[in-house]
């Protein structure tokens, strides 16, 4: 199926919609790791992806974090610990009280966000560039409607991919 690491011998109408959308994301993401090494943040990899994918974790409870990502709230504590190590976040208690803690950004963590911030935008003007503008306006425009319809919807309800 892949020669040289590009699809081969397939038609669109034969391949499955979530490959088609899963592999142009994880090649996001090992663009966004690689970028942000390079930029000196170099101790993040690639499981850290899902704490810091959009819309990012500031404010947003772990468990939260955990759904958003599809892992247990175990893995995701133990990705939140690897970065608070790291500096480049904290655990602090909710406002509303109780026992519930919050995530919050360091002053590190803001940069490496705005960061992958630049790194998606510069994806987007290579992939503009590959696709021709006409056709990557449409792809976003396409991908907006599905990501607005009834085709993503979680169980998580309303707020899952949001803060």
């Amino acid at each position: 199926m892949e020669k040289s690491g590009h699809i081969s011998a397939f038609e669109p109408k034969d391949l499955l919609i979530g490959a088609m959308l899963r592999i142009p994301a994880q090649a996001i993401h090992h663009k966004i790791i690689q970028k942000l090494n390079a930029a000196g943040f170099n101790d993040l990899s690639l499981p850290h992806i899902a704490v810091l994918q959009y819309p990012g974790p500031d404010g947003v409870r772990p468990g939260m974090l955990a759904e958003r990502a599809g892992m247990s709230k175990q893995a995701m504590n133990q990705l939140l610990r690897s970065l608070e190590g790291m500096g480049y976040l904290v655990r602090r208690d909710a406002i509303d009280g109780g026992r519930a803690r919050v995530v919050r950004l360091t002053k590190r963590g803001n940069s490496a966000f705005t960061r992958i911030i630049e790194i998606l935008r510069e994806i987007e003007i290579e992939w503009s560039t590959e696709l021709g503008p006409k056709e990557f306006a449409q792809l976003k425009k396409l991908l907006h409607r599905v990501w607005q319809s009834n085709l993503v919807k979680s169980p998580g309800g309303p707020d899952y991919f949001a803060r």
